[in-house]
């Protein structure tokens, strides 16, 4: 319509509405260009949308603004909103009646004032405000959340630390080991270039340092000024400058901060811990922390002083009961040989009487075989002399080697030959060996050697006695001597049964035999002799097959 065209130089969009029939008589290039997908007016009111809801209305469409605007007796002024595809767009809609007509005006007039940017921009304030809001909200949450982690992580290092002296403390029972590795620590922490514990001597009332990270101040005595002393008594950490830690002690080049901090166990002062450091700061959350160590060292300290005492103890008693051991088995030696000494003393005066009389009456014997004129009966009489002459001279053999066996007058160093010595002790033990067990001697060429000769007996007695019962029926004893590298070495190998376990035969008490067969005092004994000779002995063994004893015995 013409009359309409004056609004195509509106830059808004603008379009006029028949009241009576609803039909759209005119819109302007800039409705156009603002709303290009409008067919008709229905289609169009519901897409518009706005605050105002007429309840009381029956007609649906009366909720739309546009028909409103068109109902409206008035002019009519609204905010809507268009749904473009799927995007808002906000606009300020007036409506104005003009011509005449039963609807107050032939036609209505809506003009479309575009302030979606307006209407955006205040939602982006308001959502700007929002956020600001909630931002603010969050830094305080933030805040609050850093403050409650560096709670948690000091409060975790503070464990972390707890934690780890407390490890170091319950791994080890040393002293030396609790209390170096915590100075390390506590020096670490309070970045202190002096770092030391110093135990308190109740009797003189000073202090000792007994473990330090400078190892020259060890174990010196120190002493504190009146100030310290008190907060000691007190059982307080003292925390202060000074110029030097001790009085004794050489003055710093600058001032230095001081911790003291007592060790006590059940009221009792054990001692201190010393740091000093050039970091200058105040004491708050270390306290808990040194009072928690302190505490802990305390118990760990009277632990390690408890223990080593015990030890000390029990290394007394059992060098006391290794002595005791050791004297035993010299008093059983020593009685043993005594009374070994005793009866062959006995023996031999009883055998020595009878074979007087029988070699008397052997030698007379011999005179008169001479005046017998039978030839045979002569001869006979002879081999019988024979005979009954040799049985003397080894039963005077036997008594001069038991004699040299026992030796009780011979508690000096001697010279002796040891290839000697073992023949005699083979002579005394035939009786074990005749038409049984063959002995070879691989004896060598072996210079005298200063030794108790009777002891050594004992221990080749011993051996050899141990490998004849070792022996089932018949077998071999080698012996072997040998001189190299200034010691001397005698093997004695068997082809017994074997020792089982050659660990604790030379223990007192231990024996391979049955009950009633052996003491176990053997070869414990032959033990001590050999270390008395500052020798060893040694064991080979393998079941079935046989041991072999090995004694070596230095010559100087």
């Amino acid at each position: 319509m013409e009359k309409f065209e004056l609004f195509n130089k509106f830059n808004n969009p603008v379009f006029v509405v028949d009241n009576e029939t609803l039909d759209v008589k005119y819109y302007n290039n800039a409705f156009k260009r603002s709303f290009p997908d409008f067919t008709t007016l229905k289609k169009f009111s519901h897409k518009l949308n706005c605050d105002i809801c007429l309840l009381d209305a029956s007609d649906l469409e009366a909720h739309s603004p546009v028909i409103q605007a068109i109902h409206s007796k008035e002019s009519f002024v609204t905010h809507v909103s268009y749904q473009d595809k799927n995007d808002y767009k906000y606009y300020d809609i007036n409506a104005i009646k003009r011509g005449r007509g039963k609807y107050n005006g032939k036609y209505t007039i809506i003009f479309f004032v575009d302030v979606t940017a307006e209407v955006k921009y205040q939602n982006l304030l308001e959502e700007k405000n929002k956020l600001e809001q909630k931002c603010k909200m969050l830094d305080e949450d933030i805040k609050s959340l850093e403050s409650i982690k560096d709670k948690a992580q000091i409060q975790a290092l503070k464990m972390a630390l707890i934690n780890k002296i407390s490890n170091i403390m319950r791994e080890s029972i040393d002293l030396d080991s609790i209390i170096l590795p915590t100075l390390k620590e506590l020096s670490i922490i309070f970045n202190a270039f002096r770092a030391y514990f110093a135990e308190y001597n109740v009797h003189n009332n000073i202090f000792k340092i007994l473990q330090t990270l400078d190892e020259e101040e060890k174990g010196m005595a120190i002493m504190f000024d009146s100030h310290v002393v008190s907060e000691i008594n007190k059982n307080k950490i003292s925390h202060t400058p000074c110029m030097k830690d001790f009085l004794s002690a050489k003055s710093f080049k600058n001032i230095s901060q001081r911790i003291v901090l007592p060790i006590y166990h059940m009221k009792e002062l054990l001692g201190v811990v010393v740091l000093v450091s050039r970091q200058k700061r105040e004491l708050n959350e270390e306290l808990d922390i040194l009072e928690n160590i302190s505490s802990q060292l305390g118990t760990a300290i009277v632990h390690a002083k408890l223990y080593k005492k015990n030890l000390e103890t029990v290394q007394e008693l059992k060098k006391t009961l290794e002595e005791l051991n050791e004297t035993q088995l010299q008093l059983i030696n020593s009685e043993k040989m005594a009374s070994l000494g005793q009866l062959i003393a006995g023996v031999a005066h009883e055998i020595n009487t009878p074979v007087a009389a029988i070699k008397s009456n052997n030698e007379i014997f011999s005179k008169l075989i001479a005046k017998i004129d039978d030839e045979k009966l002569s001869e006979l009489f002879k081999d019988i002399n024979s005979t009954d002459k040799e049985a003397i001279q080894r039963i005077n053999q036997l008594v001069i080697s038991l004699k040299k066996f026992v030796r009780l007058d011979e508690a000096e160093l001697q010279d002796a030959d040891i290839n000697k010595e073992l023949d005699l002790t083979l002579d005394l033990i035939r009786h074990e060996t005749k038409h049984r067990i063959i002995v070879e001697k691989n004896y060598g060429n072996i210079p005298t050697i200063k030794c108790y000769p009777n002891m050594l007996n004992q221990v080749f007695m011993n051996i050899l006695v141990n490998a004849c019962q070792a022996i089932d029926g018949e077998g071999t004893i080698t012996i072997s001597t040998k001189y190299e590298n200034k010691n001397l070495v005698i093997s004695i190998k068997d082809t017994g049964r074997g020792i089982k376990d050659t660990k604790k035969i030379f223990e007192a008490g231990y024996t391979t035999k049955g009950i009633g067969v052996g003491t176990g005092l053997g070869l414990a004994i032959s033990s001590k002799i050999v270390s008395k000779h500052n020798g060893k002995i040694e064991v080979n063994s393998e079941l079935n097959k046989g041991s072999e004893f090995i004694i070596t015995i230095p010559s100087e």
